[in-house]
C-alpha cells in the first residue's frame, strides 16, 4: 500500500483522471462533516454497531471496474482508510493509496482535529451535503 499526503493525493487526482477518491466514512460523516466534491462514498463501517461493511471490497469493485484502477482511500485520520486499503490489496487490487491523516487530521494536545494536519486543515476542496 501506497500513501500519500492530503495534497499529494489531490494533486495526484488532478494528474490521474481515471483515478477514484472512496471516502470510507460512516454516510453521516460524509453527509455532515464534509467531503471532498469528486469523493465516491462507500463505507468500510456504518451503522449503530460499527461492523465492518461486508459488501465493501464488492461495491468497490463495481464502482473501479478494474482492479487496476487507482484508488484513493479517505477516512477521518487515516486509520480505517488504512484497514479498507490492505483489505483491497489482499482481494487483489493493485493500486491502492491511503491518505494519511485523512479529511479531520491528527488530534492535538487538545484532543480537537482540524489543526494540525488533514484535507481541511490544508485547504483543499470539500463540501457539506
Amino acid at each position: 500500500m501506497k500513501e500519500l499526503s492530503p495534497r499529494e493525493a489531490h494533486a495526484y487526482l488532478q494528474t490521474n483522471p481515471n483515478a477514484l477518491l472512496i471516502d470510507v466514512r460512516s454516510e453521516i460523516e460524509h453527509h455532515f462533516v464534509g467531503h471532498p466534491p469528486a469523493a465516491r462514498h462507500i463505507p468500510w463501517n456504518d451503522g449503530p454497531e460499527w461492523a465492518v461493511n461486508p459488501d465493501f471490497v464488492s461495491d468497490v469493485e463495481k464502482l473501479a471496474g478494474d482492479r487496476k484502477r487507482p484508488l484513493l482511500l479517505l477516512c477521518r485520520s487515516g486509520n480505517r482508510s488504512e484497514m479498507a486499503a490492505q483489505a483491497l490489496i489482499a482481494a487483489g487490487f493493485s493500486q491502492v493509496f491511503n491518505i494519511v491523516h485523512g479529511f479531520e487530521g491528527d488530534l492535538d494536545e487538545h484532543h480537537h482535529r482540524n489543526t494540525l494536519n488533514g484535507w481541511r486543515h490544508d485547504g483543499l476542496p470539500w463540501e457539506q451535503c
